[in-house]
């Protein structure tokens, strides 16, 4: 849950310095004394989510310009910190230009720090919740767009996007509300198949009688009602993807049409003469286990291992509680600007107490409970009495445990004097009042 901060300095002195005043605000420091290791940690799939960097400007080798250059050219959108003891405002502009986010001069305070690492955060949280919301309405989600920090979910997150790179059917399996269908629709939104339509079905919501024409389509009165052509789902989804949501609800009779359109790379609409030839790649998901469902004789094993080619389990949010604050911001800056509430974050103990707590609805459970609190409290921060799950009888005993408070407003910038770059005044800007023949200069001199 602790935001990480990537100190890169070649002082060990100021270093250090700095790792201690990050780690006094709250968060985890990682200090590199170079430019080029910084940029290693960065750009490293294996490395750890860097969240702010605070990044010296002058440093041999590569400086902190080249350093912002090579963030920007990689696509990263982490918020940089640009400190110098070269206060000049040639350095400022060019560091701003290159990307920085702000910039602090040597030695910087605790407070001044503190504050533009709290800037940045919010500004990076708003940043991605927006990015977040333009995907999701164009349809286009991508891995950057799921909320994580949690080493549980890294297994995961590297096979999903080792999916994304070809057409193999993909088997996502976990529990209600882990979020299987944002996955799947993050494979798709990294895969060659973007561009095409990614058509999602809730197998366990379709009535039995209707399941193969809803899948497969059916011709103008082929059955009573039928009183248009339908495409079906996988016509529609051609190209594309085809989500199968809640796959192990489909009936049996479904199961075998569907296992013959996977083989044959073709469906038969219901009352058509002849298949149609479609290029659908298959996501699956399911909150049962599939296997069992096999055993049962409630789910073909031919099927299962059509789709069971390459399986993804996400594990519920009771296990990667290190999630609960990144998604407690991402749910409550969405629900602020949905309902137009102006709060500023939530109190440290009530933090504290929903990290604590099992979720047995886990992210959408999670969303709920910060949308009734966001409508329902009169106040200008969410604390512990604005969810009853928190509070009810029913609920674990709580555990003696600390949180920083969670802010999504930025708090006022204050600079001290002493730390305002100035721009030394060379020669060339000193005017002589008079000239050389002893009169006063004009004034539009």
């Amino acid at each position: 849950m602790v935001d990480r901060v990537l100190i890169a300095d070649d002082d060990a002195v100021q270093r250090r310095l700095v790792e201690n005043m990050v780690q006094k605000c709250g968060y985890e420091a990682i200090t590199v004394d170079s430019g080029d290791a910084a940029v290693e940690i960065l750009t490293s799939p294996q490395a750890p989510a860097i969240d702010v960097v605070v990044l010296d400007l002058v440093m041999p080798g590569l400086d902190g310009l080249g350093v912002l250059s090579k963030i920007r050219d990689a696509g990263l959108s982490v918020p940089v910190i640009v400190q110098t003891a070269h206060g000049g405002i040639d350095n400022v502009v060019s560091a701003m230009r290159a990307g920085a986010h702000d910039f602090v001069v040597k030695p910087v305070g605790i407070e001044r720090l503190q504050v533009s690492l709290r800037n940045a955060l919010n500004a990076s949280a708003l940043k991605g919740e927006l990015q977040r919301i333009r995907h999701s309405r164009e349809g286009r989600l991508s891995f950057s767009d799921i909320i994580t920090r949690s080493e549980a979910m890294a297994g995961v997150m590297a096979a999903a996007k080792k999916a994304a790179a070809s057409s193999i059917p993909v088997l996502i399996e976990g529990e209600s509300g882990v979020g299987k269908e944002l996955f799947a629709r993050a494979i798709h939104g990294s895969s060659e198949r973007c561009a095409k339509p990614f058509v999602a079905v809730n197998c366990g919501a379709i009535p039995d009688n209707l399941v193969e024409s809803i899948l497969f389509g059916h011709e103008k009165g082929a059955f009573t009602g039928a009183t248009d052509k339908h495409m079906g789902k996988f016509v529609e989804a051609s190209g594309g993807t085809l989500f199968l949501d809640e796959v192990s609800e489909l009936p049996l009779a479904a199961q075998v049409k569907l296992l013959r359109a996977l083989q044959e790379g073709a469906v038969e609409a219901v009352g058509a003469r002849k298949p149609v030839k479609v290029d659908v790649r298959i996501i699956s998901a399911t909150n049962r286990r599939l296997l069992e469902r096999v055993k049962a004789g409630q789910f073909r094993e031919d099927l299962f291992y059509r789709l069971h080619v390459l399986p993804l389990t996400i594990p519920p949010l009771r296990t990667r509680r290190e999630d609960i604050g990144p998604l407690l911001r991402h749910f409550l800056m969405r629900f602020c600007a949905e309902e137009n509430r102006h709060i500023g974050g939530i109190s440290g103990e009530a933090v504290a107490r929903l990290s604590q707590l099992d979720w047995p609805g886990n992210i959408r459970q999670l969303e709920n409970a910060v949308y009734r609190a966001v409508v329902m409290s009169e106040s200008d921060q969410l604390v512990l009495d604005d969810f009853p799950l928190a509070t009810a009888p029913s609920a674990p005993p709580a555990a003696p445990a600390i949180a920083e408070p969670l802010l999504i407003e930025p708090a006022p910038q204050f600079v001290a004097a002493s730390e305002v770059p100035i721009a030394p005044m060379t020669s060339l800007a000193n005017l002589p009042m008079l000239s050389g023949s002893g009169e006063v200069r004009p004034l539009r001199n």
